[in-house]
């Protein structure tokens, strides 16, 4: 039986990668990648050829059947994303999930590493012991029931978003707690990595005025009821 291997890889800088999850990943007889271009370089940068797969949020259920097929076979696959750690806020829980249902008896190990998650946590300058991890908010349905909520937490929350929609959610959060306590992390682990604190409409300003909306972002909210 084959084992399947959940890589956690790089979120920016390249040397955050562990000893083992280059050794899993030159081990392993195929790599499901989340995009095997982005995969590719960093394969390319540490000298390694193993042959690369797709499997995305679209293609995630479609190549399960063929990742079992392949553990049955005996052979070691390992599963990456993009950035960070597979399974959060990326893919890779449903496919560990089929896996775990069909055949129970195939080895599914961890290969931890960086995750945007963490390391924004251990910068932030918040109390961490106990927080709410949202991921992306929905863009429409629920959005508002989401916003209302955080606004409620009597714990910090976490939430990943792009540059295309910082702005919005800035601007957002103002309206449901203006005086809540808003963290930010830009571009983590890379040269221009930047952590910004304030209000959520203090921060919507110094994003526009510096023309510092690009990059993925770690937002860590603070409610003012805390």
């Amino acid at each position: 039986m084959g084992t399947l291997s959940i890589v956690a890889t790089p979120i920016g800088n390249l040397g955050d990668i562990t000893f083992r999850a280059l050794w899993t990943l030159k081990e392993a007889n195929a790599i499901y990648a989340e995009d095997t271009r982005v995969t590719a370089k960093l394969l390319h940068h540490y000298g390694l050829r193993t042959p690369l797969f797709r499997l995305d949020a679209a293609t995630e259920a479609k190549k399960a059947g063929e990742v079992v097929k392949r553990l049955e076979a005996g052979e070691k696959i390992a599963v990456v994303s993009d950035a960070g750690t597979p399974g959060i806020s990326d893919p890779g829980a449903r496919l560990v999930a089929y896996v775990r249902e069909t055949l129970p008896e195939a080895k599914i190990e961890a290969i931890p590493g960086p995750s945007a998650l963490t390391a924004m946590l251990s910068i932030a300058g918040i109390s961490a012991d106990v927080f709410l991890f949202l991921g992306f908010l929905p863009h429409k349905k629920g959005r508002q029931t989401a916003l209302k909520g955080i606004a409620e937490s009597t714990i910090p929350v976490v939430l990943y978003e792009s540059p295309h929609r910082i702005l919005k959610l800035l601007g957002e959060l103002a309206k449901t707690d203006s005086k809540a306590r808003v963290v930010i992390g830009r571009e983590l682990t890379k040269l221009h990595e930047e952590v910004l604190t304030g209000a959520p409409e203090e921060l919507a300003k110094t994003l526009e005025k510096g023309k510092k909306v690009r990059g993925e972002f770690v937002v860590i909210i603070k409610p003012s009821r805390r």
